[in-house]
């Protein structure tokens, strides 16, 4: 384990990628990289399936009881620019980490080599370029439910930085209580949230996830125009309702005391800084810490079964 650093600077990624093209989103989460490391960012989060698309509007022509020729035609390009874990492009992944100098946690929309099924999935890579591990969503939301897939109790990994503990939940898994408490159990300070939600209440989500695991907590949205969308999609008639804004954004970083430590910004891509100090962690637990004086295991015991499930490797 290395020495231990009390401050660090982190770069939450608030932007959107090149959709459903793969080599031109890899190469805009490189330069973004490279933009964040050159203000000094020893992390860096990029929001909820960056790679290469959280395919909001889309249907993939699809009604309880049919699909369409059209929407399997997109679902075949959107599952086309996903990627395998591991691949080249995590092996590119890695480079960019390592490049920079980095701790890289990306957002993908990850598929298997022996099935069709797509996940949601957060790579964490370590500055020496390591795929240190992922976390698969562990239920997507709604219609999401279509298109991934629901990874396991294998994937709930914290990891070990010169800066703290570092884990991440997806989106709404952040609502289920007993996630968080998985998080909270393995000690997280840094806890990485990307997110598709950009609607006002996300913020009193993560301002009470920081309060509750008394944790720094990275948020971290992509803000999305129709505009950018390819309009060759087959079903890209399906986007005619659709606002010009599809996703404002909302990107946050919130400190262990609820407060924000760099405030959401919405309409636009932005890269967010902010300078943490994991002494805030420790004072923030003098009168609530969920994971000891406060967690009476002589009444409460989480139990979490962590074995892979044959299908979801």
């Amino acid at each position: 384990m290395e020495t231990r650093e009390n401050h660090v600077r982190v770069a939450v990624v608030q932007a959107a990628p090149v959709i459903m093209n793969l080599p031109e989103t890899m190469e805009k989460l490189r330069s973004l990289t490279s933009d964040a490391a050159e203000k000094g960012a020893k992390l860096v989060l990029f929001p909820e399936a960056f790679i290469s698309a959280y395919p909001r509007g889309l249907t993939f022509g699809s009604k309880i009881g049919s699909r369409s020729e059209k929407g399997r035609e997109d679902w075949y390009r959107y599952w086309e620019s996903s990627i395998l874990v591991p691949s080249p492009e995590t092996d590119r992944l890695g480079k960019i980490a390592s490049d920079y100098g980095v701790y890289l946690v990306v957002g993908i929309t990850e598929k298997e080599s022996m099935t069709g099924t797509l996940y949601c999935t957060v790579l964490h890579f370590g500055p020496d370029g390591t795929l240190l591990g992922k976390h698969r969503k562990l239920k997507p939301t709604g219609i999401e439910r279509l298109v991934w897939g629901e990874g396991d109790g294998s994937t709930l990994p914290v990891f070990e930085t010169p800066y703290g503990k570092m884990g991440s939940l997806i989106c709404w898994e952040n609502y289920m209580p007993l996630a968080r408490m998985a998080m909270y159990s393995k000690g997280v300070e840094l806890y990485l949230a990307p997110t598709a939600d950009s609607r006002e209440a996300w913020q009193s989500t993560i301002r009470h996830i920081a309060l509750e695991g008394r944790c720094f907590i990275l948020s971290c949205n992509q803000f999305v125009t129709k505009e950018m969308y390819p309009t060759d999609l087959a079903c890209y008639d399906e986007l005619a309702s659709e606002p010009e804004i599809m996703c404002s954004g909302g990107s946050a970083i919130v400190g262990p005391l609820g407060n924000y430590v760099a405030e959401p910004v919405y309409g636009r891509e932005e890269i967010l800084f902010a300078d943490l100090d994991r002494s805030h962690i420790v004072k923030s637990r003098l009168d609530f810490d969920v994971n000891g004086h406060y967690s009476r295991p002589d009444v409460f015991q989480l139990w979490i079964d962590d074995k892979a499930k044959t299908n979801t490797k």
